[in-house]
């Protein structure tokens, strides 16, 4: 149940007992008490360490369209659903033409805290795979089950989870471990490296990370797998010979799914049209340029005829009914926001994903923006790119699926094309155009071309990939 949720039904209570007058007063305000010391309990609980929620993204696109499906990857659609959903809640005034011409996004609501939910775990086994676990039973004799009863010691359990934490990488050498081709791809290297800082957000990054580890081990949650735990080679800041910053993530590379325009793709499959889970929504969108309407709302059209069904249906439950209502209101707020702005399309558009928390950041130079040019290093190719989406506080190394699909053709929503952490990701803070508009591919391939000159260009023989539009013409 969502903070929101529990605080609505909290205050349905307090008006039902209202209602019912004096009678049974007494007994109605015990139970409040009991249920509300419950909530305050798992509002500590969640406390010990819920991350910073996530901005449109995918669900858990993230998921729901999003490669390698697990339990953690569900936790991230989620969270990233609650953020919509607080996105959602302001109205589109950039969209109707109250847009900052300066192009910069919509301010962002940090969305309510997700409340805690007990484990369910039945066999402590799966708490997670990928990590060695092993379990012990040891029974002896007692003494009389009364003695053992009163004896604190007589039954007992311990759970220890080991977790050390990744130190980063600052040397070309190192990340040459990874990727033998990085000096001779980008012969300035050595000299940026000279500059090379550890990044403030490496550490927050492994600190949101451990913060949810912590949460989940309590209360006996499936935990982050081994493979988004190490995700991360590092981050690092650098600078060029004129200034020029460089944000340097060395990672992975899972799948993003996402986003819908109805001006350059007025179609779209009805698995996804009416699917529950595929979001409509990047970060970085624009308002429309024609009145062909975003296919996805269609799709929502229907789940709020949905919605209007069950709640009107007497065998839906108080509860189920609330979580209706209040879903139905998210779905019209989504289609407002469709009907004046467009978004990038992640099968189409080649974008990167960065954590929220840092697109959002307004005092660190360093911290990459929406729309912020990148070059995406894979083996001996490169890759122009924009920032285009958030993604979760803690979990890196994302990109489109076309991308993705450039890298290994055989990359699907559910297939990560680069397991091991051998893709850079090159981000130039600052670089973005502005005002944001449909993405113009030779432009992104031009302006990261004039970057990359700046902190020593390419080396010979080498290339940025030229990007193909494969939008069916309108």
């Amino acid at each position: 149940m969502s903070h929101d949720r529990t605080r609505m039904l909290t205050a349905m209570s307090r008006l039902n007992a209202r209602r019912t007058g004096k009678r049974g007063g007494l007994l109605r305000w015990i139970l409040a008490t009991l249920f509300l010391g419950t909530v305050a309990g798992c509002v500590a609980l969640m406390f010990t360490g819920v991350p910073a929620k996530v901005k449109r993204g995918v669900v858990e696109i993230r998921e729901t369209w999003r490669a390698v499906r697990s339990a953690d990857e569900e936790a991230i659609r989620r969270e990233v659903e609650e953020s919509l959903r607080a996105e959602m809640e302001r109205e589109p005034a950039e969209a109707r033409g109250d847009q900052d011409e300066s192009g910069d996004e919509r301010p962002r609501i940090d969305p309510p805290p997700v409340t805690t939910r007990i484990g369910s775990v039945m066999d402590v086994r799966e708490l997670r795979s990928g990590i060695p676990f092993e379990t012990e039973l040891n029974f002896g004799e007692g003494a009389s089950a009364s003695a053992e009863r009163a004896n604190e010691d007589s039954f007992t359990a311990r759970y220890t989870l080991n977790l050390r934490v990744p130190a980063p990488a600052t040397t070309v050498g190192e990340l040459e471990t990874l990727n033998p081709n990085l000096s001779a791809m980008l012969p300035g290297l050595h000299d940026l490296f000279g500059t090379a800082e550890v990044s403030p957000w490496f550490h927050t990054l492994h600190d949101n990370k451990l913060s949810r580890v912590r949460r989940d081990a309590h209360t006996l949650n499936t935990i982050l797998t081994k493979h988004n735990v190490y995700d991360c080679e590092t981050i690092l800041h650098l600078r060029g010979a004129d200034g020029t910053r460089v944000f340097w993530l060395q990672s992975m590379m899972d799948v993003v799914s996402d986003g819908s325009d109805g001006d350059r793709l007025p179609e779209m499959p009805d698995e996804i049209v009416n699917s529950t889970n595929y979001q409509p929504f990047t970060s970085y969108g624009w308002r429309k340029r024609t009145s062909r309407p975003n296919p996805m709302i269609a799709g929502w059209e229907r789940r709020i005829e949905n919605a209007r069904r069950e709640i009107a249906d007497p065998d839906t439950t108080d509860e189920r009914r609330a979580w209706l209502q209040d879903r139905k209101a998210y779905l019209k707020r989504g289609i407002e926001d469709m009907t004046y702005r467009s978004y990038l399309i992640a099968e189409h558009d080649p974008f990167i994903v960065i954590p929220v928390n840092l697109i959002t950041a307004r005092d660190d130079p360093f911290a990459p923006k929406v729309g912020d040019f990148a070059v995406v290093v894979h083996e001996e190719s490169l890759y122009p790119a924009i920032v285009g989406d958030g993604g979760p506080n803690f979990k890196v190394g994302e990109a489109s699926l076309r991308m993705a699909r450039a890298i290994n053709p055989r990359s699907n929503p559910y297939r990560r094309p680069v397991t091991d952490l051998t893709v850079s990701y090159i981000v130039f803070p600052g670089s973005k155009d502005t005002p944001h508009g449909p993405p113009d591919y030779e432009r992104i391939r031009t302006r990261c071309a004039e970057l990359l000159k700046k902190i020593g260009g390419l080396g010979e023989g080498y290339e940025l990939h030229e990007w193909e539009n494969l939008l069916p013409e309108s």
